[in-house]
């Protein structure tokens, strides 16, 4: 081992690497014959390992595994390994004297001679015992962390959705008792369209999870934006406090979109019922949809669009909180007055119909949040991403 260490080295006298290898108490550092029995042994191998010097000169290093590891023929796998490659590194368990074992990180490397000839295998182990339960005990807290955030993602999504619903049946008891109440057919026919209209969106509330469990397919059609805004308009009315004003704004002769009307619906009204909770008790909610031309100022998008506008008096979005008001399962509402599903839904249902949505807000001064979707092209059906 000498001369192997003057021939690595040979501006140090083999005596100062007696005394560094001598005087490290934290590693085992002892060397190997090619056969793999112990020749040399330092102050850190018998720390670690138990064994004085005079007890495991001459013994073959396999001793130190487990008996699985040697019925499997791991020692004798690493120093061949060695001995081919030049190096060889291994990780687990091994034993001490007294039969207990620990988890080591040791690595094999080849000494020569100075005419190149294997004369042996240095040897490096290390115990890190504690390192390997530290981070078992990581993994193990990581893995309680994830589960508390699923469930707590969960009860989120189960109370949003129980509010979610909630919205549908407040328009459909509201339609019911003014139908109960009135003695005009023609109205009672109206609540009783308002209840089938709620019945429907509700169902289609379920299909939200459907779309971020898989790409649901959509159901095309042409759309006439400003029927669908005053189908919106009705549907909503008696879902609104007494002192929030609905205003709608339509641009006359608005050119026909290609979408899923159920999905653009239940998208509105996830801006509109937004724009509820932002307002409070009393403020204006504003809806209103006209045809624009884009040159790639919003998401990079070009042609002929048409815009719906929900604008609010509310209190306004924290700018911290503005990027991630589309990422699912994100909200700012009370636990069970929302499942953050709204307006990632919204935000899915525009990218998958070549549209896109974009949000202005100021805190105190309200929100403004503007769909954009793709006029319709005769003679050139529209290509829906999926």
């Amino acid at each position: 081992m000498v001369s192997a260490d003057r021939t690595e080295h040979p501006n140090m006298p083999a005596s100062r690497y007696e005394q560094l290898v001598q005087s490290v108490v934290d590693y085992a550092i002892y060397m190997l014959d090619p056969s793999g029995r112990v020749v040399s042994w330092n102050p850190g191998a018998e720390r670690i390992k138990g064994y004085r010097a005079e007890e495991i000169i001459g013994q073959h290093f396999s001793m130190f595994f487990t008996p699985q590891d040697c019925a499997d023929g791991r020692p004798e796998r690493l120093v061949r390994q060695a001995l081919e490659q030049g190096v060889a590194q291994d990780e687990g368990w091994r034993v001490r004297k007294d039969g207990t074992q620990f988890w080591a990180l040791a690595a094999l490397d080849v000494i020569r001679d100075e005419q190149g000839q294997i004369i042996g295998l240095a040897k490096v182990t290390r115990d890190i015992t504690d390192r390997r339960e530290s981070a078992l005990q990581l993994d193990a807290v990581r893995a309680q962390l994830f589960q508390a955030q699923k469930l707590e993602a969960l009860g989120q999504l189960t109370g949003g959705l129980a509010h979610d619903f909630n919205n549908m049946l407040t328009i459909i008891i509201s339609s019911a008792r003014l139908a109960l109440a009135s003695p005009d057919p023609a109205r009672v026919r109206r609540m009783i369209e308002h209840i089938l209209d709620a019945s429907q969106r509700g169902t289609e509330l379920t299909q939200q999870l459907l779309t971020f469990a898989r790409h649901r397919q959509f159901d095309v059609s042409l759309v006439a934006p400003a029927e669908l805004v005053a189908a919106t308009r009705s549907l909503l009315e008696h879902a609104l406090p007494r002192d929030i004003a609905l205003l709608d704004e339509v641009q006359p002769d608005l050119p026909p979109i290609e979408v899923d009307a159920g999905q653009l619906q239940m998208g509105l009204l996830n801006l509109l019922f937004n724009a509820r909770d932002a307002i409070g008790e009393r403020g204006t909610i504003r809806l209103a949809a006209e045809a624009v031309e884009l040159a790639g100022e919003v998401d990079g998008l070009c042609g002929a669009y048409v815009c719906f506008e929900v604008r609010d008096s509310g209190e306004g979005i924290d700018p911290q909180v503005l990027p991630r008001i589309f990422e699912p399962f994100f909200t700012t509402k009370a636990f069970g007055k929302g499942t953050g599903l709204g307006l990632s839904q919204v935000y899915g249902f525009a990218k998958q119909s070549n549209g896109s949505i974009s949000v202005d807000s100021t805190p105190g001064q309200g929100t403004c949040m503007r769909l954009y979707l793709p006029t319709h092209q005769p003679g050139a059906r529209a290509q829906l991403n999926r």
